[in-house]
């Protein structure tokens, strides 16, 4: 988004963290991508989350600069402080204006801090963007009279350029006889990993070389997916690469997959999902959330219940019966109706009608 701001002629800067969470909250290996620089546009890092001496001077550093808009993303009510404090110390410039784009304002893993952390901050700012109708929904009890609009998460496409299956296969040392599922991104407990794994328990896999890769890293206890995997039928149908995927190698487990499965038991969106739109691949999502909003049963893929059973039969209709060509084709278009210049228009006209030109 940074950088089609500056397409447009804006000058941008990008603020980012120091130290973004405690470790208490945190339960990865590394806050930190040790990968290239994603950008030629200016990033500084400045902001420590869990320090309030902090806070005041990154909204003072705001404040100096007078830029007409700062946008910030939100996804958990822990930040509600930190930003709060941030963009109250920025408005006494009485110019710059505040967007927040919201993937949760109620998180799914829910604490008594959440309301007052989240209401804290929500109060500093002038308008919003949410992806989903869940969202859209859970902001009524938080805002007053600041406007809240509904827009699309738009495609990730800063991974890198479309990897062939070929090439995929070869760098991930896979068997290319076999067709893949992939299930892509952190490992928590309501994305339902635990459901797919049992979904997989089933001979049609095996008896039809198709195998499902596990790729992210585990946010929580592993044991109960290593029981699981361990206690299949066939085991080596799940390949397992646990461990953070760094942005250059995400193009390779999206080329390599034909199916990629969103087994959520709670969501509002998921950029997974945009992530594969933007690598052409069909779906099979839960019924939670956003998911079904963007792909549409039976035209990006399936829309099940949160149920192993559903999932099952959903995977097995895709692999055996489905015209994937015609849904690959759909997939397409959802690519340019997902753009990032769409979206940065939007903005623009969302800053038009609430008066923030």
């Amino acid at each position: 988004m940074a950088e089609e701001f500056a397409a447009e002629g804006h000058t941008v800067e990008i603020i980012t963290f120091t130290s973004q969470y405690p470790d208490f909250l945190f339960p990865g290996t590394t806050q930190m991508n040790d990968g290239p620089n994603p950008t030629k546009i200016p990033i500084k890092r400045m902001i420590h989350s869990s320090n309030p001496f902090n806070w005041p001077k990154v909204g003072k550093y705001l404040k100096k600069k007078h830029y007409d808009l700062v946008i910030c993303k939100f996804w958990m009510p822990f930040f509600g402080p930190c930003f709060g404090t941030i963009f109250r110390q920025l408005k006494k410039n009485r110019h710059s204006k505040t967007l927040c784009i919201v993937d949760n304002i109620i998180p799914h893993e829910k604490r008594i801090i959440d309301k007052p952390f989240a209401q804290y901050f929500v109060n500093t700012v002038d308008f919003f963007i949410v992806m989903s109708e869940a969202v859209q929904k859970d902001m009524n009890k938080f805002v007053s009279n600041q406007p809240v609009s509904l827009l699309r998460h738009p495609i990730y496409d800063n991974y890198g350029e479309l990897s062939s299956r070929e090439l995929s296969i070869t760098k991930l040392q896979l068997d290319k006889s076999f067709r893949y599922i992939l299930f892509f991104g952190f490992i928590r407990a309501y994305k339902g990993l635990d459901l797919l794994l049992a979904a997989m328990n089933n001979d049609y896999f095996h008896n039809n070389n198709i195998k499902l890769i596990v790729a992210g890293e585990y946010y929580g206890d592993s044991e109960l997916y290593e029981n699981m995997i361990a206690n299949l039928p066939n085991p080596d149908t799940v390949i397992a690469h646990t461990h953070f995927i760094a942005d250059d190698e995400v193009r390779y487990y999206f080329g390599a997959a034909d199916l990629v499965v969103q087994p959520y038991k709670s969501a509002t969106q998921s950029g997974i999902s945009q992530l594969a739109i933007y690598f052409e691949k069909p779906m099979v999502v839960t019924d939670v959330g956003g998911l079904k909003e963007i792909i549409g049963h039976e035209k990006g893929g399936y829309v099940v219940s949160p149920d192993a059973t559903e999932i099952t039969e959903a995977i097995i209709r895709y692999f055996d019966s489905t015209d994937q060509s015609e849904m690959i084709s759909y997939i397409r278009q959802l690519k340019q109706k997902f753009s990032w210049s769409t979206f940065y228009n939007e903005i623009n006209r969302l800053q038009a009608d609430a008066g923030h030109e």
